[in-house]
């Protein structure tokens, strides 16, 4: 079983840039695609971006693609989530989850194929 906690998050102005991180415990984690989601007040938990266990294969929304960067450090079995140029439509709360199942090949979108979310982290942006 795999636990993660999200950290990072925070009040920001629009323009400016946030780091999140996602700290996993339990074993095996650099064998799972690892996703971000972000959920608004309102609104369903949607796909930001997500990166395959190896790394070398990552996915963005269109809604940030350009702007944020995800990548992971198996070593220390974190995966962060950078974010620049935020504007207030970023606001959410952000979570970090891992796929269904290890040693997936194609990379999932759909919150229902993921698992072990985190707690989430609120990240604000104001105009």
């Amino acid at each position: 079983q795999v636990q993660l906690v999200e950290s990072g998050g925070g009040l920001v102005q629009a323009g400016d840039s946030l780091r999140l991180s996602c700290a996993a415990s339990g074993r095996s984690f650099n064998i799972y695609t690892m996703g971000w989601f972000r959920q608004a007040p309102g609104k369903e938990r949607a796909f930001v971006s997500a990166i395959s266990g190896s790394g070398r294969n990552t996915l963005y929304s269109d809604s940030v693609k350009g702007r944020f960067t995800i990548s992971r450090d198996n070593d220390k079995n974190t995966v962060y989530l950078q974010m620049s140029s935020l504007t207030p439509d970023d606001t959410a709360v952000y979570y970090c989850a891992t796929a269904l199942s290890p040693f997936g090949t194609t990379i999932q979108i759909t919150p229902a194929n993921y698992k072990n979310w985190g707690q989430g982290t609120q990240v604000t942006v104001s105009s």
